[in-house]
This record gives structure tokens, C-alpha cells and sequence, in this order.
């Protein structure tokens, strides 16, 4: 594959926001097509983006493994076997490590194929109200330090962080921010455009949605996106109280318990909603 070629598909899947993987011939022996530096770009549909390990042969069982790698995020080395039918029946049946593939062809050689997923950064977006609010900043300063990519969309931001991106908007709009999975969602509108905002998101496949609201706004809010049509399964995952029960008194503790919140989401844990 051309290198502008590959940079420009990888590029694009970027550019999407969307998980891939590239797999990476790193040696070979015996006799096979593909050489040493061979590259193949998966995406998380399983489509090949672009690139070749040699034939359809070999890509097919890369592409499963592939997906394999982006869904539990982990590197992965294979040994792919090129050996005739009896020899790959025989392979298959008896192996026990997923990362030994046979492979039937006339082939005869081995690949070792190095496969690298490579996901979106997570990315933390807060709406905000509009004008001063301190658990706004506290929540972009702190997740900046964390690693998060950070988006605010507020129509009138006052800031003492730097977000990395800042949207001047009184609206959400999932598609310009190319919502997805890897990205958390906090709400912070204070009332007038809960709805509106929670109404958004319940089209889209984010990670978390979290609002801070008292408890019986928190619940107007849901009985009217439940009128709305909001599904089931939506109003269940909004995370609301917002935060994890630490006591949290003032803006920069409110920001803490909220991020651990995410971070506990981040990594699979079931966090325990402030009270």
C-alpha cells in the first residue's frame, strides 16, 4: 500500500471518530505473498478501509480478530499458518491459542501479524447555561488534567478553563459533534433547556448522560421526555443525581464526585449516585 494512500484512509477514519484497527505484517517465513510491512486498516464494521496482508485469505480471520481487539481494546500478536486443507482442519481442531490461526491455502509460509487497535479519545462534553458558573469551569479544568478531550457548548461561556473545543450554541446538536460511543455527556443547563438537550441525546449511543438538577426537577424532566417519546432504556441511563456520594459541598468537590462518576462509567465500574 501507497503511504499516501494509507494516510489518507487513516485519516479519515480519524477525522470520524470512529475505532479501527491496523494490522501489521512484522515477519514472515516460508513462502507468502505478503511481506514484511504489509498493512491492513479494519474498521469497527469489519470493512477492510484499505490494504492488503496478500489475498482473502488471510485477511478474513485478521478482520475477526481485528474486532476482536477494538471491542476489548487490547493489542493482540497472530501466527497465521498458510497450509493446505488437511493440514488447517488439523491446525484448527487441535489449537487452543486464538492468536495460532490456519489458514487453508496453497501457500505453505507463516505470518506473524502485529494487530493495533486504535480508538477514539474519550471525549467529555458539558453544556452549559450560559454566563459564570464554577462547577462548569472546575469540571473542564479537571478533566483537561485527566486526559478527557473536552467540549463546552454554551451560548455564552465564562471560563477559567480552556476547553479544547467550545461550541457558542443555546442548542445541541448530536450530529456537528459527531456524538458517539466514547463520549460522556454532561448537562448543565439549570432548567430551561433540559429537555430540549436530554432529547437530544437520547439519539445517540453515548457512553454516559448525566444532569445536575434537584430531584424533583430531575424528575419533571423525565416524565416530560417520557410524553416526549424518549425510550425506556434512555431515561433509565440518565445518571441523575449527578456525582458519586462524597459529601461534595462546593464547586470543585461537585466536579470530583461528577468526573468520578465518568471515570467509574470509563472503566466498567456501576457507580453509586450521590444521594
Amino acid at each position: 500500500m501507497q503511504p499516501a494512500h494509507y494516510a489518507k484512509h487513516l485519516a479519515s477514519l480519524i477525522a470520524r471518530r470512529e475505532p479501527f484497527a491496523v494490522a501489521t505484517v512484522t515477519r514472515t517465513e516460508g513462502s507468502t505473498l505478503a511481506k514484511a510491512g504489509f498493512k491492513l486498516l479494519i474498521d469497527a464494521k469489519g470493512e477492510v478501509a484499505a490494504g492488503t496482508l496478500g489475498g482473502g485469505c488471510p485477511d478474513g480471520p485478521v478482520v475477526e480478530a481485528a474486532l476482536s481487539a477494538i471491542r476489548d481494546d487490547a493489542p493482540r500478536v497472530l501466527r497465521i499458518h498458510l497450509v493446505d486443507t488437511e493440514q488447517s482442519i488439523a491446525g484448527t481442531a487441535r489449537e487452543t491459542d486464538p492468536n495460532e490461526i490456519w489458514v487453508q491455502t496453497n501457500c505453505g509460509g507463516t505470518l506473524e501479524v502485529y494487530l493495533e487497535p486504535m480508538l477514539p479519545s474519550h471525549r467529555l462534553v458539558v453544556v452549559g447555561q450560559g454566563g459564570k458558573d464554577d462547577v462548569e469551569s472546575a469540571i473542564v479544568r479537571l478533566a483537561n488534567g485527566l486526559g478527557f478531550d473536552t467540549t463546552v457548548v454554551d451560548p455564552n461561556p465564562v471560563l477559567d478553563a480552556v476547553p479544547h473545543e467550545l461550541v457558542r450554541s443555546a442548542t445541541l446538536d448530536p450530529q456537528q459533534l459527531s456524538l458517539a460511543h466514547h463520549d460522556y455527556v454532561i448537562v448543565l443547563t439549570k432548567g430551561e433547556r433540559d429537555v430540549a438537550v436530554l432529547e437530544a441525546l437520547a439519539r445517540v449511543p453515548v457512553r454516559y448522560v448525566g444532569i445536575l438538577a434537584s430531584h424533583q426537577r430531575a424528575r419533571q424532566d423525565l416524565e416530560e421526555l417520557a410524553r416526549r417519546g424518549a425510550p425506556t432504556e434512555f431515561l433509565r441511563s440518565v445518571h441523575t443525581p449527578i456525582g458519586l456520594d462524597i459529601g461534595a459541598k462546593s464547586p470543585e468537590e461537585l466536579a470530583v464526585a461528577i468526573l468520578a462518576e465518568v471515570i467509574a462509567t470509563k472503566y466498567g465500574k456501576l457507580p453509586r449516585p450521590a444521594s
